[in-house]
């Protein structure tokens, strides 16, 4: 990392601790938290009680590592909420809805195979960091959030569909609701894979920003079988302009297969897009006209339908990488510790090709078919990340691309940021 910016990382006693995972991990105006177990922080062990309790505990958990640096809930920009039953939504939203009383932060709600330690909820915060982490520098300082909603897509009472800060626009995750009834689209997975996508871009158009600013792209599908069917609709919605589809434009991109999803649907999406304008009081000079920049390298397996690490501002976000040799485009031979190695040398080879370390990752969400694996996953972790600095999610999935034992993705600070575009 250059000396222009500096991976903050921080961790309270008032919240669970663990070795391989930073609580926060802060890099230029975001705090990526780690994501939160309802784990008592003096015991260490999961809270007693059921649904609700373990959901108060979590929130707790964020709260106390919010206020150990100096933050507070309502500087939360977005929340993601894993549970394990469907039906403990309601539950948890009761809870929610006692901390977020006044402004609801963007929110992605999913239902999951397993949680880590046997829990019924895991919950996860993006946090504003308004004075930055250029050390010995004036910041923006005090940049305000911008929240918006259009009722040209669905819109809910706990969670707003965008909220900007700095350079980044976080959307909600959006399901196949019309918004016009509030209701999910009748029809089959290609049908609601164009109505979240739909829903996504009419929030971008009502905040003027063009759906080519999307770099990073999450799907959540409850049949892994059906990706076929949502990349034929994917490929109509991306590249989406011209300049887009000269240079074959897509987003990074992670895909995770979920026990189920609100409403009864088949798929959400879930989109992080750039913010060129920032949010003030920048000054003008300081945040019009980035570019994204977008990277693929030889050294780690492509995709048509993502691209390896997409830029922008202060953050590279990296596609979902799988075990997969780059050499064969194949999924290597051997277990869990060897396919955990391949997700880490892909991800590392992908930093690399842009001039990054290891050292710059701010963040890394891990999904794996057994959830207990995961002291042998944190065997080889340890080799990658021996000092723990990244924040850290970990969920358990029934079902991973090319019958993967393991998927990994990252956000990697990029301390010179993306330039502006150059006019003549």
């Amino acid at each position: 990392m250059s000396n222009d910016n500096a991976v903050l990382a921080r961790n309270t006693k008032n919240a669970p601790q663990n070795p391989l995972a930073s609580q926060t991990v802060a890099f230029s105006h975001y705090n990526n938290f780690s994501a939160q177990l309802p784990i008592d922080p003096v015991s260490g062990k999961l809270v007693a009680g059921g649904i609700k309790e373990q959901a108060e505990q979590c929130f707790e958990n964020i709260k106390a590592i919010a206020e150990s640096i100096d933050h507070a809930v309502s500087d939360i920009v977005r929340i993601t909420i894993f549970v394990k039953q469907s039906k403990d939504i309601e539950a948890v939203d009761e809870v929610y809805a006692s901390i977020f009383t006044s402004y609801q932060p963007s929110r992605t709600v999913v239902v999951v195979d397993d949680l880590p330690m046997d829990a019924l909820v895991q919950i996860e915060a993006l946090v504003s960091n308004g004075e930055g982490t250029i050390p010995n520098a004036p910041q923006a300082g005090d940049l305000i959030k911008l929240t918006n909603n259009t009722s040209n897509a669905p819109t809910s009472s706990v969670s707003t569909q965008t909220v900007s800060f700095s350079h980044y626009n976080n959307v909600s995750a959006q399901l196949p609701i019309d918004p016009k009834t509030g209701r999910v689209v009748a029809g089959c997975v290609k049908k609601q894979t164009g109505q979240c996508l739909k829903n996504i871009k009419a929030i971008l158009e009502s905040i003027d920003v063009p759906f080519d600013d999307i770099v990073k792209i999450t799907i959540f599908l409850k049949d892994l079988s059906k990706m076929d069917a949502v990349n034929k609709v994917y490929t109509t919605f991306f590249p989406d302009s011209a300049i887009a589809r000269t240079v074959a434009y897509v987003p990074a991109r992670t895909v995770v297969a979920v026990k189920d999803l609100p409403m009864g649907a088949a798929v959400q999406i879930e989109a992080v897009v750039s913010h060129g304008d920032g949010t003030p009081p920048q000054a003008i000079e300081d945040r019009h006209g980035l570019i994204i920049e977008a990277n693929n390298t030889e050294q780690a397996p492509k995709c048509p339908f993502s691209t390896q690490t997409v830029a922008f501002s202060h953050y590279n976000n990296i596609s979902a990488q799988l075990p997969i040799d780059p050499k064969t485009n194949e999924r290597i031979i051997g277990g869990i510790k060897e396919q955990t190695g391949q997700c880490l040398e892909n991800i590392k080879a992908i930093i690399e090709s842009v001039d990054h370390v290891l050292e710059d990752v701010v963040k890394v969400n891990i999904y794996v078919k057994n959830i207990g694996d995961m002291d042998a996953v944190d065997e080889v972790y340890a080799r990658f990340f021996p000092d723990g600095v990244p924040a850290r999610r970990v969920v358990g999935v029934s079902e991973l691309p090319k019958d993967a034992l393991i998927q990994i993705d990252a956000i990697v600070g990029n301390a010179e940021g993306t330039p502006p575009i150059v006019t003549q």
